[in-house]
C-alpha cells in the first residue's frame, strides 16, 4: 500500500505502477528527476505523493485517474508536464503549477470535476487543447499576462465557471475555447487578440455580454 524509493533511482519508468489500485502512499526519493509516462496512472487509491524538488519532468498521463488524490504540489526545478498527466483526478480539489512550467500541454488537467482552485503562474505562455475540459466546479480562473494563446476547448464544459480574465497579451483564442461554459455571463476580449477560431463560446447559455476591446 505505501513506496519508498531508494536514493539510487533516477527515473521512474513507463506503466511503472500503473493501475496498482491498492497503494495509497507514495514517496519519491530526491534522487528522481523523471517521472515517465502513465507511471501511476490508475492508481485509484493513491491519496498522497510527495514530489521532491529532484524532479524536473512529468510525463504524460502520469498521474492519470488518480481519483482518491486531493491536493498535489508540483516542486518549482519541474519544467515539463506531459499530456493528460493529471487527468481524471476525480478528487483533486487544489493545484499549483510552478514557475519554471511555460506550456500547459493538451488535456492535463481535464475531467477532474472536484478542482475548486488552480494557480497558473506567470510564466505560462500557452494553454493547451482541453487543459481543464470538464473542470465543472472551477469556478474562477485568472490567465496571466505571459500567456499568448488559449487553445482549442481549453475551458469547455467547465459549467460553473463565472468569470475568467483575458489578459492583454492573448493573441489568439482558438475554437470552442470556452463553449458550454454555462455560468458564464460576461467576458471582456482585449484589443491584442488577433485571432478568433470557431464558436470560442458556443453553448454559453448564460453569456449576456461579450466587450471587445479595441484600440
Amino acid at each position: 500500500k505505501e513506496i519508498a524509493f531508494l536514493s539510487s533511482v533516477k527515473s521512474i519508468k513507463s506503466n511503472a505502477f500503473s493501475s496498482c489500485r491498492s497503494l495509497t502512499k507514495i514517496t519519491i526519493s530526491s534522487s528522481v528527476i523523471r517521472i515517465k509516462e502513465n507511471a501511476f496512472s490508475n492508481c485509484r487509491s493513491l491519496t498522497q505523493i510527495i514530489i521532491p524538488s529532484s524532479v524536473t519532468s512529468i510525463g504524460n498521463n502520469a498521474f492519470s485517474n488518480c481519483r482518491s488524490l486531493k491536493e498535489i504540489t508540483i516542486p518549482s526545478s519541474v519544467t515539463s508536464i506531459g499530456c493528460y498527466a493529471f487527468s481524471g483526478c476525480s478528487s483533486l480539489q487544489t493545484i499549483k503549477i510552478p514557475s519554471s512550467v511555460k506550456v500547459l500541454e493538451c488535456r492535463v488537467l481535464s475531467n477532474c470535476p472536484s478542482l475548486l482552485q488552480v494557480i497558473i503562474p506567470n510564466s505560462v505562455e500557452s494553454i493547451g487543447v482541453y487543459s481543464f475540459s470538464s473542470c465543472s466546479s472551477l469556478q474562477e480562473i485568472i490567465i496571466p499576462s505571459s500567456v499568448k494563446s488559449i487553445q482549442s476547448n481549453a475551458f469547455s464544459y467547465c459549467y460553473s465557471l463565472t468569470k475568467i480574465i483575458i489578459p492583454s497579451s492573448v493573441t489568439s483564442i482558438e475554437d470552442y475555447a470556452f463553449s458550454d461554459c454555462r455560468s458564464l455571463t460576461k467576458i471582456r476580449i482585449p484589443s491584442s487578440v488577433q485571432h478568433i477560431g470557431l464558436n470560442p463560446f458556443a453553448f454559453c447559455i448564460n453569456l449576456e455580454e461579450i466587450d471587445v476591446i479595441s484600440d
